[in-house]
């Protein structure tokens, strides 16, 4: 979702997990979720840490989750909870936080 929603606001981002499920797509729920905010999701697939260059990005952040990422130098972590599982609604309270997240970093920048 954060990807979806940083390039909706015209970040150049790209998101990865410690576990991407293999041979399955996107969490239905977070497409469902995204798309409620007409959200483009179609390029969006699940990515590993391990293809993350990380010289190739201004800023690295975790979304928490409990997890950690000794081989990225990461900047921030915004300690949200993996929703995978859950129920719609917990989709959206994460969709939503993600999104005044990154507003706040787009904020930030204009500001600067």
């Amino acid at each position: 979702m954060a990807e979806a929603i940083s390039r909706e606001m015209g970040h150049d981002s790209y998101s990865a997990g410690t576990h991407p499920p293999k041979n399955r797509g996107v969490a239905r729920n977070a497409l469902k979720v995204l798309k409620e905010l007409d959200i483009e999701t179609a390029e969006l697939h699940p990515k590993s840490i391990e293809s993350v260059d990380p010289d190739g990005f201004d800023l690295i952040i975790s979304m928490g989750c409990g997890v950690s990422c000794p081989s990225l130098p990461i900047d921030q972590d915004w300690g949200l909870v993996d929703p995978v599982g859950g129920s719609i609604e917990e989709y959206r309270k994460t969709r939503d936080r993600i999104w005044d997240l990154v507003l706040e970093l787009t904020s930030d920048n204009t500001d600067a």
